[in-house]
């Protein structure tokens, strides 16, 4: 059983407050979803009828997924800040479960908008995946790796009058080695590799996403709460 006074606790508190005022307002919500399947509708019609190879699938798809995500996981922190609640909250939460509830809240959001999106972008584009084990795990992992870097960054522009410019400026070279990572693992999935055959992209994504949780943990409390 969880301690109610207990790291694990005031994290999923965290994640509970979110997910009830995400769903009440549904601001992120609204955003990502109808800037994915905008761009979804547009990108297939663009495309036609011509036939595409797995890498182009892949990163077409990637590119979904990132833009998608620019348009609403900052709102994780900015909302605190507009709300004028972000002190309150500091009160009530020690600086790393604000943080892994935030991260929690960001990658439920990436991974509900992927449940949507993938049949649609799977029906849209003709895509057939080969290994589909494989195209999941590279889904969750990237979408892990994503959710992680636009936590911190989220934290970090908050506070700034240029909200929207800056998210997505700070976060695309840091985020890169992921999308890089993310888009190769996927073409090899469609393609119908085994897991041996993606295990490098598999274990640099891992890699990745520990060293980013761990230096955000540790830099959190500098970058939003003091």
């Amino acid at each position: 059983m969880i301690r109610k006074s207990g790291l694990l606790y005031k994290s999923f508190y965290i994640l509970q407050k979110d997910l009830h005022q995400e769903f009440r307002t549904r601001y992120a919500i609204n955003a990502i979803f109808l800037f994915a399947i905008t761009t979804l509708v547009v990108v297939s019609f663009s495309i036609g009828a011509a036939e595409l190879s797995q890498n182009i699938l892949s990163s077409l798809l990637w590119i979904i997924i990132f833009f998608s995500a620019m348009t609403g996981l900052s709102h994780v922190f900015v909302r605190e800040e507009e709300q004028q609640t972000a002190d309150t909250l500091k009160l009530v939460a020690p600086p790393v479960a604000i943080y892994l509830g935030k991260l929690l809240f960001n990658i439920l959001l990436l991974l509900g908008l992927e449940l949507i999106l993938i049949p649609l972008y799977v029906v849209f584009m003709d895509m057939s995946v080969g290994n589909l084990p494989v195209f999941i795990l590279m889904i969750v992992l990237g979408s892990t790796g994503v959710s992680a870097v636009a936590t911190i960054m989220a934290a970090i522009i908050s506070r700034t009058s240029a909200k929207g410019a800056l998210f997505a400026v700070l976060s695309f070279p840091v985020m890169l080695p992921v999308l890089i990572l993310s888009i190769q693992g996927t073409a090899l999935a469609i393609q119908g590799s085994s897991i041996s055959a993606g295990m490098d992209e598999i274990q640099m994504l891992l890699l990745f996403i520990i060293v980013i949780v761990t230096a955000s943990i540790l830099l959190f409390e500098f970058v939003w709460i003091l």
